[in-house]
Parts: structure tokens; C-alpha cells; sequence
């Protein structure tokens, strides 16, 4: 019994190509270290018995051959193998080796069409720790413009990560360890790759997870190729570039020098000298179609980056609303289910409350005309959809400065009640808006940018800052201003009822002896889906009669007396507008 290593090689075909895969193991048995034994299974559907007899000549004392039928396999995915021009579902067969094959630790993957002219034991001696697979870059997507950004703007893939897999060393540990299989026919579901197909698949899978190979173990027969002919280890005839076709093909004289050497050399001659310029001339237009074809996947709105951001975004949204039935159940409705970025603490002076600073003044107005153009924006689009303002006279109405209350649902329900205001024709007296520290200090990108300088009124966990925002509030109330607040505390995505209220706001109402007007929006799904693949809301705002404080009760009274009726209020429109008694899952202890 033979003490050397064995390494198992794999080819993929059909009948029609298999005399390619007797070409291309002739080269390997050629240039192959006799210090290794070679189990090489070549995966098939339909193979005749004449070709796999021809194949099973090759056989000597260092190389084992066998035919694998993969047919369970692909009934198990029957339908869901999108095929396009010289493609079959054989390429789709080097997912299953890892499975199929679970005596290997690790194996090596080769097309059909291709020469190899190195040590085929040193390139599965590569080391891959980690690594997915060990493979080379794809020239296409290197070379040719078009093919680069279709990997980037589409698959989602740097074109100079993108590795072409015709030759690939696999990691098999790692294919079963994280279920690449698996991970594939999930893809099938998501998109349907019509350009490199099974290659787009795997660049997605094992993004990162890339050992480079030396690119003279994959040399595609394609554009500038940096060293010369005699340094080949691998000549890959990709694309419609085969020399049993073209008389002048590149480097096709290494191809029939081995051709020659087999059994199927007649049966190649007949190809090469029946090709007819017909034929030629439909490799031509298949060339340019695929080229388009990249350029159209590359450009349209459901590219696979863009889809795979919504699915994303839906699982977010899925966990949120999850969290949010957790939440109810446990009672914990002053707790944000999303979590708010790390803030620090306002310090005293820090914030201009009341904006007597020029700059300030300077920075809201500037800031304000980007807000306006924002939601402008999202109103157009149909991002936002305020379908209705009702009792909005009772904003109009007001002549005081006021708390407005409002149920906290969505980022944009601050743009919704900006636009009750508005239509409240209250321009004289200013909206302002209490926001919590983190956000001040620390929300990211274009909201935190209007987070700062919106005219908000961001609390603080310094003591001596929250001194300046109660003094700046009481002078804002007492000038006739507004100044919005969300007495729940938490924001939950999409939440339709009302939840259990906090003091603040109607203390400072009460202080101040101003009141507050209730203000509560209820939603329904529109025909159109979001980027998180649920429904966009059309918005109702519901503007309540303003409630007063008392002048007979104290501070204390008149605030819980204010919250009380402002949850009554919002309790009446949850349950008139959607027909259903407001209840709450909640435990009892």
C-alpha cells in the first residue's frame, strides 16, 4: 500500500466537454510530482461510456479517475439554476464538492478549459489557514472598466478582490464550518447573478476570505499578461477564446500540443475545422451581450448590493419589532429598543438655549434651509406622506407659548409635526424641540447636523446645563414660543399606541403656566414598500383641544392633572381611529 499524500482534483462537465477535461488532465499528469498519488473525481450528469472509457485511459500508478454523478444534488436544486449562453449547470457543481466529499480537508478545482503546465502538487500545497479558498484575480474585472464597476456597483465586490474560479485551491473544513452550501441556495433566493453566475456567487461568499495565488497558476487568455509564456504554471482559455475554435487563438499551441498527445485529438481537428464563421460571429455578439449585460445589472435600481441593504434593513426591522413585543410584555415602554450612539456630557455654556449669539442665529437659519429642502425631498418621493392635519385651529388658536406633546414612532415624526406647525401659520413665534444629550453630542451624519442646530433644546447629565435649559425654556415659554416634546421618552419603530407618559413636559408646563396641546399621529400602510421592505406609513395628525393648567392646584397637581388628560386624549384617538380598545400585554406582577 503507497505512504504518499494523495490530493484530490476535480473537473465539472457533460458529455460535450468532457474530451476538454481529457486535454487538460493529460497536461496535469504531464507536469505532475510523482511523489504524490491523485484521486480525480470529474462531476457529471450524463456522461457517455464511450468518453468516460477514453477518460479512464488516462489512468497510471500515481492517478486515480472516477465519474461522480451530482444529479441528486441538483434535483435537490432543481429550477433554481439560472443558466445563460455557454454556461450549463456543471458550473454550478463546485459547490457541492465540500459535502459530497467529506473525507477532504481540502481540495483543488479546475475547468475544463484549461492547460497546466506547472507542479499541480505545489499549488495544493498552499497553506490556507482560514482562507475560504486560494484563487487569483479575475482579469476581466481588472482589465476591463466595465466588468470592474459591475463587481463593485452590483455584486458588491473591490474588482481588485474579485477572484476568477476556474482554478481554486477549497478549503473544505471551511465550507462545511460555515455552510457555503447552504449560504449559495439562500443567495439563489435573494438574486439571480446573470453575469458570471456561480463565480458572483462565491466572490460574495468568500469575500475577504481570499488567499492570493501567484496569478501565473490561472493565466486567462485575456488582455496584458505581465510575464512570459514560459512562466505559465496555468493557461485558462476563458470566455469564448478556445483554441479548438480559433485557428489563432493565444497560446493555443500549448493547447494542441497536448491534444495531440489524446485520444479525442481527431474528434478536436473536426471541431476546429467545422467551426463555421457563423459560429464565430455569435461568440462575437455573445461577448458584447455579456458586456452589456454587466453594464445593465451595473446601472439599474435593484442592483444586489442595493437589495441586499434592504434585507438587511428588514432583518433590523424584524428585530426591532421583536424587541418591541418583548418590551411591551415586560412593561419597559421608557426604554429605546434601538440603541442611541455613546454621547457625552453637555457641559455648562456649551449649548446657546435661547440663540443670542449671532453665530448660532446664523448656523439655525443655514440649517433650517437644509431641513427645508430634506423634507421638501421626502415629501415629494413619498418617503413622508402626511395624508391628513386635523383640529389644526387648535394650534392656530393658540396665544401663548406651548408644550406640544406627540407619540414617539420614526425619525421623520418631528418633520410631520414641523408641518402641522406650518400649516398652523405660526411663523411669528419660533418651534423648538427637546432632544436627549447623546443625540446633541453624538448622532451621526446630516440628523446629527440638524440635531445640533434645528433649534433643539438637548438635555444634559450635568447638573449646571440643565440649570441653563430650565432657564431657557421658562424664557422661551414666557416669549410665546413652542417647544415640542415626546413624554414617552422612547421611541419605538412603528408603534401605534400610546404609551405610559413621563412628568417633564408638563411640569414645565405647569410652571410656566402655559398649556399643552396634545398632538397624537396615527398611521396606516400604504401600497408602497421602504427601503426595509416593509410598508411606508401614511401619516394622520391628530391636534387636540389645548389642555390648561388650573389656577386653584399647585404645580404638582396641575402636572399630573396634564398628563393624565393628555394620555386620555391620545388613548380616545388610538382607539376611535382604529377601531380596537387600547390594551397592553404587559405581566402583572
Amino acid at each position: 500500500m503507497s505512504n504518499k499524500k494523495t490530493i484530490p482534483l476535480f473537473f465539472a462537465c457533460d458529455d460535450a466537454f468532457v474530451k476538454f477535461t481529457i486535454v487538460s488532465l493529460t497536461s496535469i499528469i504531464d507536469n505532475a510530482s510523482k511523489d504524490y498519488n491523485y484521486d480525480v473525481h470529474i462531476l457529471i450528469t450524463n456522461v457517455s461510456e464511450d468518453m468516460k472509457q477514453k477518460t479512464l485511459e488516462l489512468q497510471n500508478e500515481n492517478f486515480k479517475i472516477s465519474f461522480d454523478d451530482t444529479t441528486e444534488y441538483l434535483e435537490l436544486m432543481k429550477s433554481k439554476l439560472p443558466l445563460r449562453d455557454y454556461y450549463s449547470k456543471t458550473t454550478y457543481y463546485r459547490f457541492f464538492i465540500a459535502e459530497m466529499f467529506p473525507q477532504y480537508n481540502k481540495a483543488i478545482y479546475i475547468d475544463s478549459d484549461t492547460i497546466v503546465l506547472g507542479d499541480i502538487s505545489e499549488l495544493y500545497n498552499h497553506n490556507l489557514g482560514n482562507h475560504f479558498v486560494g484563487a487569483c484575480h479575475e482579469q476581466a474585472m481588472v482589465q476591463v472598466d466595465e466588468y470592474g464597476t459591475y463587481c463593485e456597483r452590483c455584486v458588491g465586490v473591490d474588482r481588485n478582490k474579485f477572484f476568477n474560479a476556474g482554478v481554486m485551491l477549497i478549503n473544505c473544513d471551511q465550507f462545511r464550518r460555515h455552510k457555503v452550501l447552504d449560504q449559495f441556495i439562500d443567495l439563489l433566493q435573494v438574486y439571480n447573478f446573470i453575469v458570471t453566475q456561480d463565480e458572483d456567487y462565491l466572490n460574495v461568499i468568500c469575500k475577504d476570505k481570499v488567499l492570493w495565488l501567484d496569478q501565473r497558476w490561472n493565466t486567462e487568455m485575456l488582455g496584458d499578461i505581465p510575464y512570459p509564456a514560459e512562466e505559465f504554471k496555468v493557461i485558462h482559455y476563458i470566455m469564448v477564446s478556445k483554441p479548438w475554435h480559433y485557428a489563432d487563438c493565444r497560446h493555443g499551441d500549448i493547447f494542441w500540443k497536448y491534444a495531440e498527445q489524446t485520444s479525442v485529438y481527431e474528434d478536436m481537428l473536426n471541431i476546429l475545422n467545422n467551426y463555421t464563421d457563423d459560429q464565430k460571429q455569435n461568440d462575437q455578439l455573445s461577448a458584447d451581450r455579456l458586456l452589456k449585460m454587466a453594464v445593465e445589472e451595473t446601472y439599474k435600481e435593484d442592483t444586489f448590493v442595493n437589495r441586499l441593504k434592504k434585507l438587511k434593513c428588514n432583518e433590523d426591522r424584524k428585530r426591532i419589532l421583536e424587541k418591541i413585543e418583548q418590551y411591551e410584555l415586560e412593561g419597559r415602554f421608557d426604554e429605546d429598543v434601538e440603541d442611541d450612539p455613546p454621547g457625552r456630557t453637555i457641559m455648562p455654556g456649551e449649548v446657546d438655549y435661547t440663540q443670542r449669539k449671532l453665530s448660532t442665529k446664523i448656523a439655525s437659519k443655514f440649517a433650517f434651509s437644509k431641513a427645508r429642502k430634506y423634507l421638501n425631498s421626502i415629501v415629494d418621493d413619498g418617503t413622508l406622506v402626511v395624508k391628513d392635519i386635523l383640529g389644526v385651529e387648535h394650534f392656530r388658536n393658540l396665544s401663548s407659548g406651548a408644550i406640544i406633546t406627540c407619540n414617539h414612532f420614526n425619525a421623520y415624526d418631528s418633520f410631520a409635526i414641523q408641518l402641522a406647525y406650518e400649516a398652523a401659520n405660526q411663523k411669528k413665534r419660533k418651534f423648538f424641540r427637546i432632544i436627549r444629550e447623546g443625540n446633541y453630542t453624538s448622532f451621526p451624519g446630516f440628523f446629527g447636523y440638524l440635531m445640533r442646530n434645528c433649534n433643539t433644546l438637548p438635555l444634559s447629565s450635568n447638573l449646571r446645563t440643565m440649570r441653563e435649559f430650565v432657564k431657557a425654556t421658562d424664557k422661551l415659554l414666557s416669549d410665546g414660543h413652542f417647544i415640542l416634546i415626546y413624554p414617552e421618552q422612547s421611541m419605538w419603530w412603528n408603534y401605534r399606541k400610546p404609551k405610559p407618559l413621563k412628568d417633564g413636559g408638563f411640569h414645565i408646563a405647569a410652571k410656566n403656566n402655559v398649556p399643552v396641546l396634545p398632538c397624537f399621529i396615527t398611521m396606516q400602510d400604504s401600497d408602497r414598500m421602504g427601503e426595509d421592505g416593509f410598508p411606508i406609513q401614511e401619516y394622520t395628525i391628530h391636534i387636540s383641544e389645548p389642555i390648561y393648567p388650573s389656577k386653584a392646584k399647585t404645580v404638582r397637581a396641575n402636572t399630573a392633572d396634564m398628563m393624565a388628560k393628555n394620555y386620555e386624549v391620545w388613548k380616545n384617538i388610538y382607539e376611535e381611529t382604529y377601531k380596537i380598545p387600547l390594551t397592553y400585554t404587559t405581566k402583572k406582577d
